[in-house]
């Protein structure tokens, strides 16, 4: 089947190439120029784009990253047409992921399979956790939309926590997409400062209440004593029971991203790479060194990549606080 479906698939991408490349460059230079020009992520796009195309292919249902991803202007849902429509027939033909977006094997998953497979694995640890949580606070939530979709039945007080800009940049493209967010808290933070957690105590978030903190895609891009002083934060105004649900990354993936094959991407909305742990060897063990060493517990975890030679180039984690 595999074989027929690439025998089809080589021709047609060949007749679709111009378009293929036309389309990406669309998506290219909304995602990286007028993202500089609005002073926001541009990574948050690629995140979006990797929930919208696990929706539209067929994967996972996200009713709200197909809108969200038409509203916001850095982007163009048109252009991932023209860029993935080759593939989409295929796997529509076939009745089967191919080449992207797939789900593999946590231990088989590639860099390509990022977005997919890391997904997958938090939509997992939320659903363990939602039942004997109150509340979920959604760390650097950028274009996250996890809070429009079953979550908004679960009965979850839910808040969303980022800077200002990003903030008023999403909660303007929610409206222009028509998502109800009523039902979301959006609080304004700044990360770099030591007292952020004023912000969210200011609201009617409750401390006596056990919470799901929800940090995905966000580590990398803090230094080292960013990472413990917010777990610390979170130890300090959440009772037993709450978890943080996080991604930490390799060294390896770290110091590939910071090269000058992305890197320069990344300059472009001023984002930098900085933190990650070494998971060459015993990744399991350097993890629980991490829980350690910050005072929590290391619960459910899984690398992802594991099957290089390397180590995994990313663990999804739940530690308790």
């Amino acid at each position: 089947m595999k074989i027929l479906a690439v025998l089809i698939f080589v021709p047609l991408q060949i007749v679709w190439l111009p378009l293929t490349i036309l389309g990406s460059m669309i998506v290219g230079y909304r995602q990286l120029v007028i993202s500089s020009q609005l002073g926001v992520s541009q990574t948050a796009v690629e995140i979006i784009n990797g929930r919208w195309a696990m929706d539209a292919f067929g994967l996972r249902k996200d009713a709200a990253a197909r809108k969200l991803a038409d509203a916001i202007p850095n982007n163009s849902v048109f252009g991932l047409w023209l860029a993935l429509f080759p593939i989409w027939i295929v796997s529509k033909l076939f009745r089967m992921p191919f080449l992207y977006p797939t789900i593999p094997s946590p231990e088989n998953a590639k860099l390509t399979n990022l977005v997919p497979s890391r997904t997958v694995e938090f939509d997992a640890l939320i659903s363990t956790n939602a039942e004997s949580c109150a509340q979920l606070v959604i760390l650097g939530a950028g274009l996250d939309t996890r809070a429009y979709g079953p979550l908004k039945q679960s009965g979850l007080a839910i808040y969303e926590l980022d800077e200002p800009l990003t903030q008023a940049h999403k909660t303007a493209s929610l409206e222009q997409a028509q998502i109800d967010a009523g039902h979301v808290q959006f609080v304004e933070v700044d990360f770099g400062d030591r007292d952020w957690s004023d912000a969210l105590l200011a609201t009617d978030f409750d401390r006596e209440k056990a919470t799901i903190f929800l940090w995905e895609g966000v580590t990398l891009y803090l230094p080292e004593d960013a990472v413990k002083a917010t777990i610390a934060s979170l130890k300090n105004i959440a009772p037993a029971g709450s978890v943080v649900l996080t991604d930490l990354y390799s060294q390896r993936f770290v110091k590939f991203a910071k090269g000058k094959a992305i890197g320069w991407s990344l300059e472009m909305t001023g984002e930098t790479m900085n933190f990650g742990l070494d998971f060459a060897s015993n990744p399991d063990d350097t993890l629980k060194r991490f829980a350690d060493g910050n005072d929590v517990g290391l619960g459910h975890h899984q690398c992802l990549g594991g099957a290089n030679k390397n180590g995994p180039f990313v663990a999804i984690a739940e530690f308790r606080l």
